[in-house]
């Protein structure tokens, strides 16, 4: 199983990005899918997180302003962030939850990271 980040890159303060991740490979079934980000020499930071049924929770600090969407068909989350400022600059990481084939238990699994900059 391999999970496959996408669509990071420069961003004004106030604009938007979206960021993508798939995941591949030998899958039963995926029970969550989720972000996190990290700044250099800090401790990775909790995004937020989609379970199979669709519910969402989000850190404090990009509530009201990212918002995570999952498509069951695509084996996919993405992470649309509005109203970006310097301080969401990090690399962010995609993890999910995934039980793969002819497994009964879900294994956490990590995506490489994607590199977001907000600046002027």
């Amino acid at each position: 199983v391999q999970l496959q980040a996408s669509g990071g890159g420069w961003v004004q303060p106030g604009g938007s990005l979206k960021l993508s991740c798939v995941a591949s490979g030998s899958i039963r079934s995926i029970n969550a899918m989720g972000w996190y980000r990290q700044v250099p020499g800090k401790e990775r930071e909790w995004v937020g997180v989609i379970t199979s049924s669709g519910a969402t929770n989000y850190g404090h600090s990009v509530k009201g302003r990212f918002t995570i969407s999952f498509d069951n068909a695509k084996n996919s989350v993405s992470l649309e962030m509005n109203t970006l400022t310097p301080e969401d600059t990090a690399v962010y990481y995609c993890n999910a939850d995934i039980t793969p084939s002819d497994y009964s238990l879900g294994y956490t699994y990590w995506g490489q990271g994607t590199l977001v900059t907000v600046s002027s």
